[in-house]
């Protein structure tokens, strides 16, 4: 049976940003990044140096998101007006969406923003406006920033999970994510014999969370110090086609 892929979009661009942050915001860099390197899951890690096992099918890509926020807001500190659909993560975002519905078997699955959106103060500076090191009058326009806040996507997630199970569509699903959210989903999927693999992206996991996966596999390149890594070997590069057996549909 085929191996369904799952990407927590907000993750994904998060830890793709980490990794090459020259792209951070290049659209087609990082649709090509998360489709090969989704793909790269389908080949067994090399063993030896040749691949310990067969090529998989895949069932399918999924990316989960949101849209950009395209509201227009007044600066608390400044006053000036913000049209945030023209910001360049709403630029980014709206580009990556275009190009990941054109990749094959790949679904993109979009959640909604929050309508409550609203201004809060970077962390760092609470901490100091707590400590009274700095008083609100210090605050710089830099200091604030938009609060969004993702609604639908980890129900999606576990929709999907189940749904995948339940009629025994796949017989294993790698999810790209960091976090336990989906813990109940996954759970759910192994009592079903479904082969739950986790890819971090080469985060570190919250402890305790090994225990709710059967693997953890990280396909992007892995950060050195003072370099990034190169494709690992068993990765797929960006712009290369799929491996022989994920073209079925």
């Amino acid at each position: 049976m085929p191996t369904a892929i799952l990407i927590d979009g907000a993750y994904f661009i998060k830890r793709f940003r980490a990794l090459d942050p020259e792209h951070a915001y290049d659209p087609e860099r990082a649709a090509e990044c998360a489709h090969a390197w989704a793909c790269a899951h389908l080949v067994p890690p090399r063993r030896n140096g040749a691949p310990a096992g067969r090529t998989r099918e895949l069932y399918r890509i999924f990316f989960y998101d949101c849209p950009p926020l395209d509201k227009k807001m007044h600066h608390p500190i400044t006053g000036r007006a913000i049209d945030f659909s023209k910001s360049e993560e709403a630029i980014f975002r709206t580009a990556l969406h275009t190009r990941l519905r054109a990749k094959r078997k790949l679904a993109l699955r979009l959640g909604h923003l929050s309508t409550h959106t609203s201004w809060t103060i970077r962390p760092d500076k609470i901490t100091e406006l707590l400590k009274r090191k700095i008083s609100i009058d210090d605050l710089k326009p830099e200091d604030v920033r938009v609060d969004t806040k993702q609604k639908g996507v980890d129900m999606r997630i576990g929709i999907d999970v189940a749904s995948l199970a339940f009629k025994k569509q796949v017989d294993q699903i790698v999810l790209i994510a960091g976090d336990a959210d989906f813990v109940p989903a996954a759970k759910q999927a192994r009592r079903e014999r479904i082969d739950f693999i986790l890819d971090p992206m080469w985060q570190a996991i919250p402890e305790g969370l090994q225990e709710h996966i059967d693997g953890l596999r990280s396909t992007c390149p892995r950060p050195r110090r003072g370099r990034l890594a190169t494709q690992p070997s068993e990765a797929i590069p960006p712009g290369d086609p799929l491996p022989p057996e994920a073209g079925a549909v």
